[in-house]
């Protein structure tokens, strides 16, 4: 259950609760894969709580002209960590 920050001031910043779970997954992922903090301090521990406090801090917004869909935004992902994975697999060769 998430008790801070509160739904009500998340649903200021987002306009749904579909928006703000899929934002704040993604942002939490940015920051899990090392993507740079945008608060000097948080309360909490957990990735997607650090999300969410950018978001209500205003850090964070939905962008309404991204046309990325769901199955593009996979194979973007897909790509990326085949990306990765090559990467590792060089420098564990040498």
């Amino acid at each position: 259950m998430i008790s801070y920050p509160s739904i009500d001031k998340l649903l200021d910043s987002v306009n749904s609760r579909y928006s703000l779970a899929v934002l704040s997954a993604k942002r939490a992922h940015e920051i899990e894969d090392g993507d740079s903090k945008m608060l000097a301090s948080y309360e909490s521990p957990r990735y997607v709580g650090k999300a969410l406090e950018e978001i209500a801090d205003g850090k964070v917004k939905v962008d309404p002209k991204s046309i990325l869909s769901e199955r593009v935004a996979e194979e973007v992902d897909l790509i990326e960590e085949t990306k990765r994975e090559r990467s590792e697999d060089l420098t564990d060769d040498e």
